[in-house]
């Protein structure tokens, strides 16, 4: 392992320890040279799947288009990072589940929707803003209203 401050190649690993699901290895290193303490995570390579665009072209899947566009829409709300990165690792679960050796973006798009409904009502919005590529101030006012409609009368007090 590459140490991130000077460079060397020679290390020793502090510590180690598994996630809370398993799925990543989180070591604590010592760099011999300079003596500056970085972290790594190891994770099994899963077989995922290509992406399926809009305009039908195909490309790797990337774990972290989903997070970018989770933070975006969550930006200045109170959402710590560790639920953003818990959605998008289940996402990612998902589409590992699904065996399949390509998924379409539209189904990607539309499971973050849905893990953003139940999360943050703002946050879906601003990403349904930009992910239905809303024309105009209707659209936006009936994905809002449809939103609305779903939600559980309140009780009252």
């Amino acid at each position: 392992m590459k140490c991130p401050f000077c460079g060397s190649s020679e290390d020793k690993v502090i510590d180690s320890r598994a996630s809370k699901e398993g799925d990543v290895i989180r070591r604590r290193r010592e760099c011999l040279q300079c003596t500056q303490r970085f972290t790594s995570y190891e994770r099994v390579e899963d077989p995922l799947p290509l992406v399926i665009k809009k305009d039908g072209s195909r490309e790797f899947f990337d774990r972290h288009k989903i997070l970018t566009g989770l933070k975006k829409a969550c930006e200045k709300r109170p959402i710590p990072l560790t639920k953003l990165e818990e959605i998008e690792g289940a996402i990612e679960k998902r589409i590992i589940g699904l065996g399949m050796k390509e998924v379409n973006s539209s189904w990607i798009g539309e499971e973050i929707m849905s893990s953003l409904k139940e999360l943050d009502k703002v946050a879906y919005v601003r990403f349904a803003s930009v992910y239905r590529q809303f024309k105009d101030i209707n659209d936006l006012m009936e994905e809002v209203k449809a939103l609305f409609e779903l939600r559980e009368p309140r009780k009252p007090h």
